[in-house]
């Protein structure tokens, strides 16, 4: 399940918990927690903690209405 998250997470986009685990057809605490286990593997980076300031985020127009969310990224070559 790892490798589908991975996948997910290289397509791009808005990757909110409660989305990825429809499409991974788990809970969003086990996307959660598998985030946080490639994030300390180094394979995953949270690049960064939305609020209210989307500035120049090429996510904006996705994710605008979403608090607090958290975006990922791939590490090359991880």
């Amino acid at each position: 399940m790892l490798q589908l998250l991975m996948a997910e997470i290289e397509r791009g986009g808005t990757l909110e918990t409660g989305n990825l685990a429809v499409r991974l057809g788990t809970t969003p605490q086990m996307v959660a927690a598998m985030l946080e286990h490639l994030r300390r593997l180094g394979m995953v980076l949270s690049y960064v903690n939305c609020v209210d300031d989307c500035g120049g985020c090429s996510l904006r127009d996705g994710c605008r209405s979403k608090a607090d969310m958290r975006l990922w990224k791939s590490v090359p070559g991880a």
